[in-house]
């Protein structure tokens, strides 16, 4: 058997009996959990206010009639606690990959996927293209997925919460893949989904944060904006609204004022590199006082 990968697929790509082995999940009882424990927490947050308000309301005017509302809105949730958990539970169990491999070492021929209950496997040749597909938002990555496209499906590989694969390098991993699909012609392309639909005003970013991220003084951001292309949005915020009608603030859409952070970035990498190579060193100083 083939040594275990070795760098930074480490934790995700080991070899089998009959192949390598790209791990989406690592334990089945861990992601059964998560997934029973979201079911029972989001309705009973979204329901908890309202609970909350019918129970005080009850218990203060003793009506029978607030009463049976109280117990009509607790049943519900319990019905949607019941509802959500067995869809999440119905997800979970049927569409999500624990694994893939490729068998056997060396040239693979086959493909298996395996889920929770069941495992299938498909000939090499039905395998026509595979996409690494990696979601960044201001730089940061939101999340990361293999894609397999047969000739009849499109199967989504998507990695556990707490995964290693949800933290490994999109580059090497799309590596790996080209390396080992590239024997039987199967082409692996890397694409990156940027997110660019920032809610205004809340998610877009204010005149002070945008001047911090580009290191420059509040009173240039305008000009900035207005010379490299970022959208700004003017409106009065909520709490002014009453008390200070006339007060409005600028806030900036973060995707293009993030891409600008990085231009100016390198540009001021580039003018430092440029005054270093363009400053004299001790040699030239001494050559220039001797003449």
């Amino acid at each position: 058997m083939e040594p275990q990968h070795p760098g930074p697929l480490a934790e995700v790509v080991s070899p089998v009996t009959a192949g390598w082995r790209l791990l989406f999940m690592p334990s089945r009882a861990r992601e059964l959990a998560v997934a029973l424990g979201a079911s029972i927490m989001v309705p009973s947050m979204v329901a908890a206010p309202l609970l909350l308000a019918a129970l005080v309301a009850a218990v203060i005017s003793g009506s029978s009639l607030v009463w049976g509302s109280f117990w009509v809105l607790l049943a519900l949730t319990v019905v949607a606690v019941i509802l959500l958990t067995v869809a999440m539970m119905y997800v979970t169990v049927s569409m999500t990959v624990r694994w893939v491999e490729l068998r056997p070492l060396g040239t693979p021929a086959q493909v298996v996927i395996a889920r929770f209950l069941r495992s299938s496997t498909m000939a090499m040749a039905d395998l026509q293209r595979v996409f690494v597909i990696e979601r960044l938002s201001l730089g940061q990555r939101q999340s990361i997925k293999v894609v397999l496209h047969t000739r009849s499906e499109t199967v989504e590989c998507e990695p556990a919460t707490s995964a290693p694969l949800s933290r490994v390098d999109a580059k090497a991993l799309t590596g790996w893949l080209t390396e080992q699909l590239g024997r039987v012609q199967v082409a692996v392309e890397r694409q990156t989904e940027v997110k660019r639909d920032f809610l205004r005003p809340d998610e877009w970013w204010t005149r002070s944060h945008t001047a911090e991220l580009w290191r420059v003084p509040v009173g240039e951001v305008d000009g900035i904006a207005a010379q490299r292309g970022v959208e700004g949005y003017r409106y009065t915020p909520r709490a002014y609204a009453m008390y200070s009608p006339g007060t409005s603030v600028t806030v900036y859409d973060p995707g293009r004022a993030y891409e600008v952070a990085e231009e100016l970035r390198a540009e001021r990498a580039a003018g430092q590199a440029a005054d270093s190579t363009a400053a004299p060193g001790p040699a030239e100083d001494d050559a220039t006082d001797s003449r």
